[in-house]
């Protein structure tokens, strides 16, 4: 059973009790990403993520570990362009540990310059890192050039220089403007006594009461970037992006896309990987899938590839994305699609993590609580006919944007 509460102070609560498991994971969600930044301090809401973990003024950084350790627990976090989550999953009779801890660290971090300056070079590492890894930068690197208009289009990570700038005056000033109660959700999924976690989590924020949110939300994001971009890398494989206009997060025609993508390019049964890799055999890797904010979205297919290939290979992925412009899906694809989605949702539910994630990102990015009942309910509702509506209107190759990284040919 889900429910929903709301404290004087705006902060939203959410909580599934799940009778069957001996497990709880509970989330803070801020409203915390590079869309909230400018190129100055960019990296600034990834940089507090890590100083949350860094001590607080009654636990050290080990403490901090090794109490959830201790009990077996997991504790982690995570910044994406739009927001930030704090979790930690936990036996359900140590629930209350769980809370005392996030809470610790929300209220109490120190943010000590020594620590921030040791944090620095973690993040160098951290951003030398994505360096080495082709296929994520890819990734990003598409994301930032198409949406290079918008600070939604800014590194997560931010930059060497926008990170050495940092000091604990800027993160204590972002955190006190953007940790704001309006702007946040606890998700929380599992085993456990309902009225005594609330009375818990309303007496640790009950009276948090801080300045009036003056946050100035992005203007939304009117037009793309496309274009050709290459980062030269020496590398033995090129590995390339191709991105279209996609939809945004509470869009109607999300699910009609979700169902396409997975004929197009989601699985190794879907059209892309059978073609170009199981009948041509001209590259190991090839995929497509979605990327959904709030304001904007986008459909990616990423391959890597011999770079004397790259042409051959896009050739045919534009060839496919014809095809499916021409002829659609057909029948049997749609049906078989729609049962890969539901089966998927299903699959992906069965754990605490999971359920806590979809209750706070929903909650958080949409200000409704979307269940899996509600999911499964909108994919039997897709139609044969909307999808093809969806087709026409979204994969547009005359709009694209590509990126490679390694060597170009």
């Amino acid at each position: 059973m889900i429910e929903q509460y709301k404290l004087g102070n705006g902060l939203r609560i959410v909580t599934e009790k799940m009778d069957h498991v001996k497990s709880v994971t509970i989330g803070v969600w801020v409203k915390s990403g590079v869309v909230n930044e400018n190129r100055d301090q960019n990296g600034i809401a990834h940089f507090v993520e890590h100083m949350l973990f860094k001590g607080t003024h009654n636990r050290s950084a080990r403490q901090i570990a090794e109490e959830i350790d201790r009990v077996g627990g997991q504790i982690n976090a995570y910044t994406s362009r739009e927001y930030t989550c704090y979790y930690i999953k936990i036996l359900d009779e140590h629930v209350l540990l769980a809370i005392d801890i996030l809470m610790d660290m929300l209220f109490f971090s120190v943010f000590d310059e020594s620590e921030i300056e040791k944090e620095k070079m973690v993040i160098f590492e951290e951003i030398n890192m994505y360096e080495d890894s082709p296929e994520d930068l890819t990734h990003d690197l598409l994301v930032e050039t198409m949406l290079s208009n918008h600070t939604l289009g800014l590194p997560i990570l931010g930059t060497i220089e926008s990170v050495d700038s940092l000091n604990s005056q800027k993160l204590k000033s972002y955190m006190s403007r953007v940790y704001h109660p309006s702007r946040m959700v606890i998700s929380i999924a599992g085993n456990f006594d309902n009225q005594m976690v609330l009375k818990n989590i309303e007496d640790h924020l009950g009276r948090w009461n801080t300045a009036i949110d003056t946050i100035t939300e992005p203007n939304d994001l009117k037009t793309l970037t496309f274009g050709n971009w290459t980062r030269y890398k020496e590398i033995e494989q090129s590995h390339i992006c191709i991105g279209v206009r996609g939809v945004s997060l509470g869009s109607d025609d999300l699910y009609d896309l979700l169902l396409v993508n997975n004929t197009f390019g989601a699985s190794m049964s879907s059209r892309l990987f059978q073609s170009i890799r199981e009948e041509k055999g001209l590259t190991y890797d090839i995929y497509s899938y979605l990327q959904n904010y709030s304001d904007v979205g986008l459909i990616n297919i990423y391959f890597s590839v011999n770079p004397e290939q790259i042409s051959i290979v896009k050739s045919h992925v534009l060839k496919e994305i014809n095809k499916l412009r021409k002829r659609g899906l057909t029948h049997n694809e749609f049906i078989d699609a729609k049962a890969q989605l539901k089966g998927s949702c299903i699959i992906g539910m069965e754990s605490t993590s999971s359920r806590m994630a979809m209750l706070g990102k929903s909650e958080l990015m949409l200000n409704e609580i979307e269940t899996q009942e509600d999911v499964l309910n909108k994919i039997n509702s897709i139609s044969y006919c909307g999808i093809h509506e969806a087709i026409e209107r979204y994969f547009n190759y005359n709009e694209m944007a590509s990126v490679i990284v390694g060597k170009d040919m």
